[in-house]
């Protein structure tokens, strides 16, 4: 079996263990981060009363902010709780022709939002009777588009594992 451009998906492996071997470091290894967090991630919203439904209504992130946006004019900057004193930001840009979201090098892949297991069943419920299309990947991922494009993925387990794996 191949990977993208034909190239041998064991060259791939090969790399990232050395990669791994290079930089990857665990436990008391591990110097401490300089940082605290992410204080907030900025989208880019079309419509801010439709970023506001989705968000708040179906994925149920509470609005915690609406200001104008600093750096520009008629920008309104606003922000949803995604629990762990983490927010989820949104910028809009009225007046600006922007392109629809698209993925690009350097861009936003997807943002994953941890959530309880039981909360994970119940919006999963909610989007599927709001007709989001979801693709469900080891039945505790879900990965689905805002209104405006942007890959979302809403996952079961705890802030810190991935997949049963601790990465923190």
């Amino acid at each position: 079996m191949t990977a993208t451009n034909d190239v041998p998906s064991q060259q791939f492996e090969s790399r990232r263990r050395e990669l791994g071997e290079t930089y990857l470091r665990t436990g008391d290894d591990r110097p401490a981060s300089s940082g605290r967090g992410v204080h907030h991630t900025a989208l880019v919203s079309g419509d801010v009363e439709r970023t506001i439904r989705f968000y708040q209504e179906l994925l149920e992130f509470p609005l915690t902010e609406l200001i104008e946006n600093r750096d520009y004019h008629g920008s309104t900057h606003f922000f949803f709780d995604v629990g762990n004193s983490n927010l989820l930001a949104f910028f809009d840009f009225p007046g600006l022709d922007l392109e629809p979201y698209r993925e690009v090098f350097g861009g936003l892949h997807h943002v994953a939002i941890s959530v309880e297991p039981e909360r994970w069943q119940h919006l999963r419920d909610k989007l599927a009777a709001a007709n989001v299309e979801v693709s469900e990947h080891s039945g505790v991922s879900l990965y689905f588009r805002d209104p405006d494009g942007a890959r979302i993925e809403l996952i079961a387990d705890p802030l810190g594992e991935m997949y049963g794996t601790q990465v923190l």
